[in-house]
């Protein structure tokens, strides 16, 4: 089903990981990818995939903390690809670990290339979303805002609290402009959560078994064709929602 094709959607952190794989199920689709992140070999290895499936994907080497640059790169991708219709805000780069040995700039990292780059992804990306008739923004946040005991990840569940809530605002703002806009809690088998579970093979057992699924998500097959279908037409009235894709771990309430 090519229910994306001719739409053209912008991925950041997609070199890699869970955006990676959120990249491959938009192109499975037909939706052409700006692929957004910071190391250019992986950018281009994502690219290389998305162009086996055949979209036009193109590698957009860029630090989503640099916050005045947003604009020009957002209006570059309109130039190259001829329009935006789907923006996922994934980047992120945080501290973990307890608040009192966190140094602010560890704390603050977290909010630089979380809620603070959305939101000016956000709004470089609504005068062409507008263009198109309106459009979809999707933005990753995490269980972590609603964990049994969130020590360690204090500063994690904070920003993408931030995240959280400005996706409401944001979908009841630029609702009238036909913009959705939804946040998704992912558990997915990034290189990190693996490389993490190879190194804590007992802590990684308990973590799984905390989940009734009993297992982790894939970055393709779990999150990023949930990602396509929230973004499809065939979802299309709904908006200002927190999906949690962790196989029923948390508790959202």
């Amino acid at each position: 089903m090519k229910s994306l094709a001719g739409h053209v959607a912008l991925v950041t952190g997609s070199g890699q990981g869970v955006g990676r794989g959120i990249a491959v199920a938009l192109a499975e689709r037909g939706a052409d990818v700006a692929v957004v992140g910071r190391t250019l070999a992986k950018l281009e290895d994502s690219c290389a995939e998305l162009a086996g499936l055949g979209v036009t994907a193109r590698p957009y080497e860029f630090d989503v903390t640099d916050h005045d640059g947003i604009p020009g790169l957002v209006d570059r991708v309109v130039g190259d690809l001829g329009r935006l219709d789907v923006l996922v805000n994934n980047a992120y780069v945080g501290a973990y670990g307890p608040l009192l040995g966190m140094s602010r700039d560890d704390f603050e990292r977290g909010f630089r290339s979380g809620p603070f780059a959305a939101f000016e992804f956000m709004k470089a990306a609504h005068p062409h979303l507008v263009a198109q008739g309106g459009g979809s923004i999707v933005n990753l946040v995490t269980s972590a805002m609603v964990r049994w005991d969130p020590t360690t990840y204090g500063a994690y569940a904070a920003a993408k609290t931030a995240l959280r809530s400005l996706t409401r605002t944001v979908a009841v703002e630029w609702g009238p402009d036909n913009i959705r806009v939804n946040s998704i809690a992912p558990h997915a088998l990034s290189p990190g959560l693996a490389g993490w579970a190879e190194r804590n093979p007992e802590e990684a057992e308990a973590f799984v078994a905390s989940i009734p699924l009993r297992r982790i998500g894939d970055p393709v097959a779990d999150i990023g064709r949930a990602v396509a279908a929230l973004v499809s037409p065939e979802l299309q009235y709904l908006s200002g929602a927190t999906i949690p894709l962790d196989g029923a771990q948390a508790f959202f309430g």
